[in-house]
Formats: C-alpha cells, structure tokens, sequence
C-alpha cells in the first residue's frame, strides 16, 4: 500500500513540476486552455497543465526582415529590381497567434506585393531622389494591413535599386552634359564680369593720359622681371595717334584744286534724274 501511494505521489510530483516554464523577458506565452484562449502569460515562471494546455511562445523583439529582389516596371516604363527591408515588432501576442496562422511569412509576403504596387506607381527619377517619402509611403500602408495581425512597422527602406546597363549608361551622358552645361554657364559668367572690369579699366585710363604711360612701364617690368631669353616691348598706340591723325587729314582732302593759274576749275555737270 506504501508502494503505490508512493507512486501516485510521485506520479502528482511529476505532473505539477513538468507544467513549470520559464519565459524570457522579450517572450510572451499565448495560453490555450481545452483549445480555448485564455491570453499570453509572461515573463518569468508560468504554469501549464500538462495534456490539458498547451502554450505558443512569441517574441516582442524587434524582426529585421529583408525583402527579396521584386522586378518592378516604374510607371515611365522602366524595368527595374528593388530590395528593402523590413522592421516589425509583435504588439498584441494573441492576435498574433489567432489572427494569421504565420504572422512572419503572412508580413514578408505583404511587403513585397506592396513594394511591386507603390514603385509601379512612381517614376524612376522620383524614385532615386525622393527615397524617403516612398518609404513612409510603404511604412504607412504595410503598417495599416498589419494592425488586424497584432504587428507594428517601425520602418520600412529601400536598400538598393538595380537598373539596366542602358539605363545607367544614359544616365551617365546626362549628367556628363549637365556638368559641361554649368562649365559653360560658369565660364561665360566670368567673361561678363571680367569685360565689365576692363570696360572699367579702359574708362579709368582714357581719362587720365598718364596712366597709359604708368601701364606701359608696369608691363615693361613684369616681362623684364621673368627670365627670358626674349623682351617684347608693346609700343601703346597712343604714340601713333599724331601721326594717323595726319594720314587721315590728307586723305582727306580733294586730289584736285579748286583754282588752276588763277581760273576756276568747271563744275562737274549735274546728274539727271534718270541718269541718278
């Protein structure tokens, strides 16, 4: 008799220490009673009954979930593979559990048909400079879906986007020419404000004779002050202007006189109109 109580003691013992678990502090157990639910339990040190309950075990840590490469065709007809990644954290364990039968898989494959419809959508320049509205894009409605499950998107980014040779090549010559267009822009700039400086250079100088003279020997020095074999010595042309001005005087005069030994030349007969 001893034996067998003993036995059933024993027995008792096992059964109540064999429903003891211990629960981490990011871990909560969704307690199934009879098949029913009775909430998540956790952390520490729990009870289950053994043949009677049983218990899912879900993380509230935050989930890195990397999406595969989708072929994505942009709205302006661009074919393109795009990455991202996903970060969700479990809010509500039961829902988690009762709402969808794999809230990972059910999430990952949400992720990326809303990846392939919202980049469809949009055009690849906006894509390319404008990264992060897609992203709270993709975050805002991801996260909406995902309410029912238990689950919250923290964030949601687009880690690369591969796009063809062609595409690339392109894109290359584009921004070659961009910059060759802001060189030209630049250089002409340049050479307005400089053709305004030297107007203001040569006004200056017109207005002062001396000055000409001050630059000439100015000039003369910094040639001379290089070693060179060779000295060029700029003559201003203002030296010459008495005697163009003389050239010029007698090319304009008549090459015939008006009086010839004391008479007067005959006038040149008028043109007619007709001849005019």
């Amino acid at each position: 008799m001893d034996v067998v109580v003993t036995a059933v003691l024993g027995v008792l013992v096992l059964y109540l220490f064999g429903g003891l678990k211990v629960l981490r502090e990011y871990e909560r157990a969704v307690y199934f009673f009879l098949g029913r639910s009775w909430g998540a339990k956790g952390p520490g040190l729990i009870y289950v009954p053994p043949l009677f309950a049983k218990t899912q075990t879900v993380s509230l840590r935050v989930v890195a979930m990397d999406i595969p490469p989708q072929d994505v065709i942009t709205r302006d007809n661009i074919s393109i593979k795009v990455n991202a990644v996903l970060y969700m954290l479990v809010r509500d364990p039961v829902k988690a559990v009762i709402g969808v039968e794999n809230y990972l898989y059910a999430t990952s494959q949400l992720a990326q048909t809303t990846l392939r419809s919202v980049l469809g959508e949009t055009e690849l320049d906006e894509l390319l400079m404008n990264r992060e509205k897609i992203n709270n894009i993709l975050k805002n409605i991801i996260d909406k879906r995902s309410e029912n499950w238990g689950i919250e998107v923290s964030a949601v980014e687009v880690k690369d986007v591969d796009l063809p040779p062609e595409m690339k090549r392109a894109m290359a010559r584009q921004a070659e020419a961009e910059r060759e267009r802001r060189a030209k822009v630049i250089n002409a700039e340049g050479e307005l404000q400089a053709s305004e400086k030297l107007a203001q250079a040569a006004h200056v100088i017109g207005s002062e004779p001396a000055a000409i003279q001050l630059r000439y020997l100015q000039t003369v020095t910094e040639i001379a002050s290089e070693n060179n074999s060779t000295t060029i010595f700029p003559i201003p042309l203002d030296l010459f202007r008495g005697f163009l001005d003389t050239v010029t005087t007698r090319a304009a005069r008549p090459a015939l006189p008006q009086k010839s030994s004391g008479d007067t030349l005959p006038t040149e007969p008028q043109k007619t109109k007709a001849e005019t």
